[in-house]
């Protein structure tokens, strides 16, 4: 199980998992951290990269994971001493009341989103011909005269619309009376009198 949560980790560098368990992680995602940190250090001169890469894949078999240990995870931290992940407590988990925590990589810039992201921004760059500005101009228009049209409209249909009656008490809109002309029928009290 560690060794399934330490390549989830480093995979997406951050997970949330129990208080106990994120405690246990830690210095076992960081030793490996440090072993690829040494082998980047090494050189592949003198074989320590080789070396360093077999020893991360005796914890973590899966190939893509390591690789990106090596190529991405290390080198960022080239400089740090250590401390290379932090534990935050989240919350108590609902079902048994254990306490939550999320366990990230420091430095962690990883956004799920980031590949979308990157090809909006790619397609918002992108050069448009003389058609393409005139179609997005025509576009601003349209939107523009479509809101003119909606306010114009709003506003004739308040002058038009006609005003309700005033309705009267319920019983068909007359007012009923007891004597006198001007009083009209109120509900009695339960109870009678």
């Amino acid at each position: 199980m560690l060794r399934n949560q330490a390549e989830a980790l480093i995979r997406h560098e951050r997970i949330e998992t129990t208080v106990p368990k994120a405690k246990e992680l830690r210095p076992f995602v960081e030793r490996i951290i440090t072993i690829a940190k040494r082998g980047l250090a090494g050189g592949d001169g003198n074989g320590r990269s080789l070396h360093a890469r077999r020893l991360v894949l005796r914890d973590i078999q899966n190939r893509d994971v390591v690789a990106k240990l090596f190529d991405t995870i290390a080198p960022r931290f080239e400089t740090r001493p250590g401390g290379y992940t932090r534990i935050l407590r989240l919350r108590y988990r609902r079902g048994d009341s254990a306490e939550v925590a999320q366990i990230e990589l420091v430095g962690s810039e990883y956004n799920p989103n980031a590949e979308a992201e990157k090809k909006a921004a790619a397609e918002k760059a992108k050069p448009k011909g003389v058609g393409g500005r005139l179609r997005a101009a025509a576009e601003r228009l349209r939107g523009r005269k479509e809101a003119d049209e909606a306010e114009t409209d709003e506003s004739s249909a308040k002058k038009t619309k006609p005003a309700r009656p005033e309705r009267g008490p319920k019983g068909g809109g007359k007012a009923q009376t007891h004597g006198k002309a001007s009083q009209t029928r109120t509900p009695r009290k339960a109870g009678g009198s």
